[in-house]
């Protein structure tokens, strides 16, 4: 079945278009252009109401949401759970998150991400692993504990997902040039965190293979006036990615400015570090042995530390373009386009023919009404 989409607002490459309509077929777009050159008495027609019509979010980062953690029960059906949860936001593409862990619950994760790709579990993109190779002193609420060199087994089990993208994030003092250069040309996607790494150390990880970088401003070395850290690395290198989580308590709106100003536009993009709150009705969960208390938006511990967030993606959007000020083309492109390309996935992210027919459909306050999957309809 052929389905047009019209009467929208169309985030296309070239900006906002209120004159294009979108042809799809089965999970792919396979044609755009004027309501009256793809109209025809076979295909089913959806009017929008002119309605915002945007790529789906794509979300690199979450740990939890629908009230399940996906450290607690590495299974599809928490995949699933967490994926139905953040669909209600926009996310259309997603990266269940495992926190610092032991191998076996490593392995279970991955095998669990294989089954979900597998039996087509609506939105999951591959996993992301969170450490265990960190370091200590920037260890956020992970547990130190769990902290380790990749041995040859572990780097072997970070390879072995069958389906899908690999995201790892490393602390680059933690981890050998060579060992990250092994498994970028393996083809894992290697990010740089919960690091207290040098200036050098993290160029060392750049120059071998290290992509972006997880929580920008996060959980690593400031930039210093003679010690430029891991923060003076990724906002003066112009080919990595940074992942950002805009909620106004992980980094101060200025800062966020000033990464958008030094970085080349594209390589900054949305993250939520979302926790199990996220389309559920908890207001505290438990990590590990913590207690994670989440009032006014915050996900905090006893102490105050921050542990991940309760962002959802249609939210970070709004912010981005209330807090910071960017256009709403470039937030979206933020929560979609930058995030695919990050992961290599160049058929998502963006409104064009050959793409995923993967959308949200925004109101003009910028709410999510309708959530597509693979040319799937699902309600807001």
């Amino acid at each position: 079945m052929k389905r047009l989409l019209h009467n929208a607002c169309v985030l296309t490459d070239a900006g906002f278009d209120r004159d294009v309509s979108v042809l799809i077929e089965n999970d792919r777009i396979i044609a755009m252009g004027s309501l009256r050159q793809l109209h025809d008495v076979e295909i089913e027609s959806h009017d929008l109401h002119g309605a915002y019509l945007v790529p789906g979010f794509i979300d690199c980062q979450v740990n939890g949401g629908g009230d399940v953690l996906f450290n607690d029960d590495p299974s599809v059906e928490t995949i699933a759970r967490i994926a139905q949860a953040h669909r209600q936001f926009g996310t259309t593409g997603f990266l269940p998150t495992l926190i610092s862990s032991d191998d076996d619950t490593m392995r279970a994760a991955m095998e669990a991400v294989d089954r979900a790709i597998e039996q087509r579990v609506p939105g999951v993109l591959g996993i992301h692993l969170e450490g265990p190779f960190l370091a200590a002193a920037r260890k956020g609420v992970h547990d130190a504990g769990m902290f380790r060199a990749p041995s040859r087994k572990e780097i072997e089990l970070v390879c072995s997902l069958k389906y899908g993208r690999t995201l790892l994030t490393v602390a680059p003092e933690c981890v050998p040039p060579e060992t990250i250069r092994e498994l970028s040309e393996r083809g894992v996607i290697v990010s740089l965190g919960h690091a207290a790494a040098d200036y050098a150390q993290t160029r060392a990880a750049l120059d071998a293979g290290a992509r972006g970088f997880t929580h920008l401003f996060n959980a690593m070395t400031p930039l210093g006036s003679r010690e430029p850290g891991v923060v003076g690395a990724a906002l003066e290198d112009p080919d990595s990615f940074c992942g950002v989580i805009m909620d106004g308590f992980h980094a101060h709106v200025a800062t966020l400015r000033i990464a958008l100003a030094a970085k080349p536009r594209g390589r900054i993009f949305l993250v939520t570090d979302a926790m199990p709150p996220v389309g559920g009705a908890r207001t505290h969960f438990e990590l590990g042995e913590r207690i994670i208390d989440c009032r006014d938006g915050r996900c905090t511990t006893s102490d105050g530390t921050l542990a991940g967030s309760a962002l959802d993606m249609a939210t970070a959007v709004r912010n981005t373009v209330t807090q910071i000020g960017e256009p709403l083309a470039e937030a979206v492109r933020m929560a979609t386009t930058y995030p695919a390309d990050f992961l290599r996935s160049f058929d998502r992210g963006r409104i064009a023919p050959d793409c995923r027919a993967d959308f949200v459909v925004l109101s003009e306050n910028l709410e999510v009404r309708e959530t597509w999957i693979g040319g799937e309809r699902f309600a807001g």
